[in-house]
């Protein structure tokens, strides 16, 4: 764990939990597992706010933990995961993808799990439901059997799951002859033929509108006791059963995406649509780290495409023979039983993207010569300063001057290969070369880097400008009350005149500077994404 990535998991836990998380967190991923006890020692935080931050922590799956032998009764230690952490710099993606599939109730289900860590079936289709009311003309409201074919369809295709379920355990203690301690610790058990199963749940009814402030205080004095009795009889039948967001899967559909991506930008429109279908047939029965996806024959994916792509069998045929041949090796052919066995090579594709990122990088960074000669190592491997000057056509000085360049940002490497024992300078050959894994490592840290200064850039532009977005804030909560009570045009005038001509060209100003740079954070994502697939796909296939 590098401090570019414990300095973004920093911010991103302030950002969403506040400053007493963020500290326990950091100091979780700088020092290792610590003991409840310790953490407080070390932090000077209170024990009662170590451990609503720890409660925070495991709410969220952003921390583990697990009983040691450590002390004659043995000790609880927490973890914390900086992997999950920095998930959440993609909760905004997650939350988009599932509006794409699923439409707003989609949308709704998945933001609210993210936002509470994990939830019951009947508690998200309630709330999601209510908010969908809340939004809908005067009369209308979202059935519940809406919402919850909504989640069905969540469950069915991976991107929800259920939470691992906790036994207790006793804690393991150091056998020390005495009498064993009585002392347990919860566990995690993950039953892997459950995880998509869906509870038989028995809820019906409408979502219910939020009341006014008014309306909704007599209605608490009013009903209270009775709600509490209907709390105490009414069971939905899915009571400990927790989902939680799969998100493995969610990087499995990003990862097709740019695959589709690639081979429509590569070739065509209808070759991206086959390569589509392959993924999308495959996408459940494909584990995330799988080289390639399950092999297909040529029947099932004619039966497969959309009715509106008319592409008869031979024209089929034609185009994935292109797509095998193809230097970029999108699909590959695995046998020819039922008219040929195709699959899509996925680390090939994967690989083939990053590294057209690291050219690319190359480019703006140096020109592009100096792309040209990174290329060129790429493709070649190993090569002479003179071979390079020769291949590159490049003039010796200027070539000579870029291999530095590239070489003193650790973008290029320098091999020595020795003729005798001695080392002598004039018997050893010095070979240019690059390495794909290390330089993509390196442009990671780059893009945690720039995520992190992105963050800290839109924090203190909105904290600079608190005093404006609080009173924006006020005329427009004031805006939405009187609309309400049907106020008249000109009391609507009079309060929007509240905002001078300056503040509100500064509040327009200051809106664009925000959204350009939560842009410019989404961007560097999708870079920081590309390049996380690319190292885990080589790391498992070796």
């Amino acid at each position: 764990m590098t401090a570019q990535e414990v300095r973004l998991c920093g911010l991103l836990l302030q950002e969403h939990f506040g400053e007493v998380v963020e500290k326990v967190g950091t100091h979780l991923l700088r020092i290792g597992p610590l003991s409840l006890r310790a953490i407080a020692h070390e932090t000077s935080t209170p024990l009662d706010l170590v451990k609503k931050s720890l409660c925070v922590l495991l709410q969220h799956s952003l921390c583990s933990f697990e009983g040691t032998q450590k002390g004659p009764r043995g000790v609880v230690e927490y973890r914390a995961s900086c992997e999950r952490i920095l998930r959440m710099l993609r909760y905004p993606r997650y939350i988009y993808t599932a509006k794409t599939l699923y439409g707003d109730t989609g949308e709704l289900i998945v933001e609210e799990v993210l936002q509470r860590g994990h939830m019951t079936m009947s508690h998200a289709v309630q709330t999601v439901a209510d908010r969908l009311t809340h939004n809908m003309e005067e009369g209308s409201s979202m059935e519940y059997s809406e919402v919850v074919s909504a989640f069905s369809r969540l469950v069915e295709t991976h991107l929800l799951q259920r939470c691992p379920s906790v036994t207790e355990g006793p804690l393991p203690v150091a056998s020390s002859g005495g009498p064993a301690a009585s002392a347990t610790v919860p566990t995690l058990s993950e039953c892997q033929t459950e995880r998509f199963n869906l509870p038989p749940i028995t809820l019906k009814g409408k979502g219910k509108r939020r009341l006014s402030n008014e309306d909704n205080e007599a209605e608490q004095a009013r009903g209270k006791r009775a709600r509490l009795d209907d709390a105490n009889t009414k069971t939905s039948g899915d009571e400990g059963i927790y989902w939680q967001v799969n998100f493995e899967r969610f990087h499995q559909y990003f990862r097709d995406q740019a695959i589709i991506g690639a081979v429509a930008s590569k070739l065509d429109q209808t070759s991206s649509e086959i390569v589509r279908t392959m993924l999308r047939m495959s996408e459940v029965t494909t584990t995330p780290t799988a080289a390639y996806t399950q092999p297909l024959s040529v029947n099932e994916i004619f039966r497969a495409l959309p009715p509106s792509y008319s592409i008869s069998r031979p024209v089929l045929e034609q185009y994935l023979t292109l797509l095998v041949d193809d230097p970029m090796e999108f699909v590959s052919k695995t046998g020819d039983s039922g008219g040929g066995m195709y699959a899509v090579y996925v680390h090939k594709v994967l690989t083939s993207l990053a590294r057209a990122t690291l050219e690319s990088v190359v480019q703006e960074r140096f020109g592009s010569r100096s792309a040209r000669i990174f290329r060129l190592l790429l493709r070649k491997r190993h090569l002479e300063q003179k071979q390079v000057e020769d291949f590159a056509m490049i003039p010796a000085k200027e070539a000579k001057e870029m291999l530095y360049m590239l070489l003193s940002e650790n973008l290029v490497q320098l091999q020595e290969i020795p003729k005798t024992p001695d080392h002598a300078p004039s018997r050893t050959f010095y070979l240019y070369t690059v390495n794909p894994l290390s330089t993509a490592r390196m442009l990671l840290q780059h893009c945690y880097k720039t995520v992190a200064n992105l963050i800290v850039r839109r924090l203190n532009e909105t904290k600079e400008n608190k005093r404006l977005l609080e009173k924006s804030q006020r005329i427009e909560a004031i805006l939405a009350s009187l609309q309400a009570s049907g106020a008249e045009a000109a009391q609507l005038t009079e309060v929007e005149e509240m905002i001078t001509a300056p503040e509100r060209q500064q509040l327009e100003a200051l809106r664009h500077h925000v959204n350009k740079l939560d842009s410019s954070e989404n961007q560097v994502d999708e870079t920081i994404f590309l390049l996380e697939s690319h190292i885990s796909s080589t790391m498992a296939s070796r």
